[in-house]
């Protein structure tokens, strides 16, 4: 029998994000309610955002000369 090649473990980043009270309140009172961990929420929340960036960076929109004309700025 072939053994099975070991996996590589996943490595993990720390990001540290800041709310306001009423804010954190807001999110506990969520996850209280439907059972899970604040964690778990924002993760939902911001995997669909950045499934499709892993490999490449987004590219930066161009803005038009006519655009800027509307600011006053040449």
């Amino acid at each position: 029998m072939t053994k099975k090649k070991a996996r590589k473990p996943v490595r993990y980043r720390t990001i540290k994000l800041k709310l306001t009270t009423r804010q954190k309140r807001s999110l506990e009172n969520f996850c209280r309610s439907r059972g899970t961990t604040p964690t778990k929420i924002i993760k939902k929340s911001i995997r669909p955002l950045l499934d499709n960036y892993a490999s490449s960076a987004p590219s930066i929109p161009q803005v038009s000369a006519n655009q800027l004309k509307l600011f006053g700025t040449d």
